[in-house]
């Protein structure tokens, strides 16, 4: 009889042997930061003082990825701070710009004309005139400004939509179907240097067992705007008219979707220590606020959260567009699913999104990583208390996260698998998506505060893929609004383009789907802002493609 001892050392032999003979375990995630070789790291964000004496210092700013030149490559803009000392002599340069040279990015900002200094916030963006530029609108501790592109050399600023309160979300949609985007603008707390109390001196100026910055609790809010694009260069208020009702919540993130799927497009807000607020589209110009009785105001049990960043798309793949959140540290983010009929449930915990910890979350993205026609989860984390650790219940620096589809409406979270520059700690606020590389993958741009930015160039292996880049002639030039349905390998994907989202920034408009193993979408259909719908046939995969309202599709970027 063989001895116990060597039978066993032959079966684990045999059993490594047959491992090592197992196929590749399938796609693997993998990042690195880029900002450094590609020329971003001489961007630094400035937001107010390194202790954070009061809530204007700790928000931070949004990013985007868009095309200003429309040479077809993303460029990369930020948006700045400042500090309540230099405000009274201007600021801060509010705007940096970088081109996409290719393999690097080149500071554009004082020749694009971003010359303003003052304390900027978000961003949000859309060719708002129709001209084929995208232009910027930029939030801030007031006031606002829309840059209009002019030609995609230079940006002019304009007195449209400006609002002279701190506002932080925006997003551009054409609720009305008349062919321009509209604007909506989140607004915060109503903040008077000199009048707010300092850190300790009210009870909201108290976390835990340490003095904090006041706010927002204790502040007053600031209601929201809507501004209507009147189709000749300028915008009106229509935020009465239009029955947008905001009771002065602490607004943050913000998207225009059809959350209901009749076409029209609605608006969504995530606030900040108060429920956050859903106008559903009425069609005739004017809007309905629905949050609570569609499930979108509160956490499951009924609580207001503190929202920073959503973001809308279909994770579970039955063809509806459920709502993602980031909330303040110590709780959950927050997952809605879509149930139809204007209808939604809190899915945190069943997906795998819902446990309790110590981050903050801030940039929020459904992405497809990996391209394996599951979409995924990035957050980018952060605190606002600089001297959090003493209450041990949190840090300030934190890791952002990503989870991973696994299918059947769940997430595994994989950021200390996937290794690399998530396992930084930083105090990340906004993050934008988009392939910068065109190299077929969705890459991340964050930004940290007091610090410079993140650029996460996606090197992962994975499936196939489509990039379509839509462009309406009917509709809005920049197709915000328009729903994308793909048929490939035996599975139904949607999604929307949008303005706006995560948290305060703004994401590549391009529409990217990962197809897993399938080499075709075997039918593509979209659905424009206008309401016609357009069926493009087949399209084989790893390519990039431009569909233009009425003239089908073509290869290109």
């Amino acid at each position: 009889m063989m001895p116990l001892v060597r039978v066993s050392l032959i079966l684990a032999l045999l059993a490594v042997g047959m491992a090592g003979a197992q196929a590749p375990q399938g796609p693997r995630i993998r990042f690195s930061d880029v900002a450094g070789s590609t020329g971003l790291t001489s961007f630094f964000n400035t937001a107010g003082t390194p202790s954070k004496d009061f809530i204007t210092d700790a928000n931070g700013n949004g990013v985007a990825f868009f095309d200003f030149d429309n040479d077809r490559d993303l460029d990369v803009l930020f948006v700045n701070g400042s500090t309540l000392r230099t405000l009274p002599k201007g600021g801060h340069p509010t705007v940096a710009l970088y081109r996409n040279e290719g393999d690097h990015f080149t500071d554009v900002t004082t020749a694009s004309g971003f010359t303003r200094r003052w304390w900027g916030t978000g961003v949000c963006i859309a060719d708002y005139d129709n001209d084929g530029f995208e232009d910027v609108y930029i939030t801030a501790f007031g006031p606002n400004v829309l840059w209009r592109n002019v030609g995609g050399r230079t940006f002019t600023a304009t007195a449209q939509a400006r609002d002279p309160r701190w506002s932080t979300g925006c997003a551009f949609g054409d609720y009305d179907r008349d062919g321009d985007v509209d604007l909506y603008v989140a607004n915060f707390v109503r903040f008077v240097p000199g009048t707010v109390p300092k850190r300790g001196e009210a009870s909201s100026c108290r976390f835990e067992n340490i003095d904090v910055f006041c706010g927002p609790r204790g502040l007053p809010g600031e209601p929201d705007a809507l501004y209507r694009n009147e189709g000749d260069g300028t915008f009106v208020n229509v935020t009465a008219d239009a029955g947008i009702v905001d009771p002065g919540y602490y607004g943050f993130g913000v998207v225009f979707s059809d959350l209901d799927d009749d076409g029209w497009l609605d608006i969504y807000v995530a606030n900040d220590s108060t429920p956050n607020l859903f106008f559903h589209n009425r069609r005739d110009g004017t809007f309905g606020e629905r949050a609570l009785q569609s499930g979108l105001a509160v956490s499951a049990d009924g609580r207001e959260q503190a929202g920073m960043g959503v973001d809308v798309a279909d994770y579970d793949g039955d063809g509806r567009l459920d709502v993602v959140k980031t909330n303040f540290a110590q709780d959950y983010t927050s997952l809605y699913r879509n149930l139809g009929n204007g209808l939604f449930v809190d899915a945190s915990f069943r997906s795998g999104l819902g446990a309790p910890g110590p981050y903050l979350g801030w940039g929020v993205g459904f992405v497809d990583v990996d391209n394996d026609a599951l979409l995924d989860v990035f957050i980018a984390n952060g605190h606002v208390y600089p001297d959090v650790e003493r209450t041990g219940t949190s840090t300030y620096r934190q890791r952002n996260q990503l989870y991973r589809n696994v299918g059947r409406g769940r997430f595994r979270q994989v950021t200390t698998e996937v290794a690399g520059p998530l396992l930084l700690e930083q105090t990340s606020r906004g993050a934008a998506f988009g392939d910068y590389d065109n190299d077929g993958d969705v890459d991340i741009l964050v930004s940290v505060i007091d610090a410079r930015p993140m650029l996460l160039r996606n090197d992962s292996t994975g499936g196939h893929w489509i990039t379509l880049r839509l462009e309406g002639t009917k509709s809005n030039r920049s197709a915000i609004g328009a729903k994308v349905t793909i048929q490939a390998g035996g599975r139904r994907q949607v999604a929307e383009v949008h303005s706006g989202g995560s948290y305060i920034s703004h994401n590549d408009t391009r529409v990217h789907f990962g197809l897993g193993t399938a080499t075709t979408a075997e039918r593509v259909t979209i659905r424009w802002p206008t309401g016609d719908v357009e069926t493009l046939g087949s399209l084989p995969a790893d390519r990039f493609y431009v569909a233009r309202e009425g003239e089908g599709v073509r290869p290109g970027r």
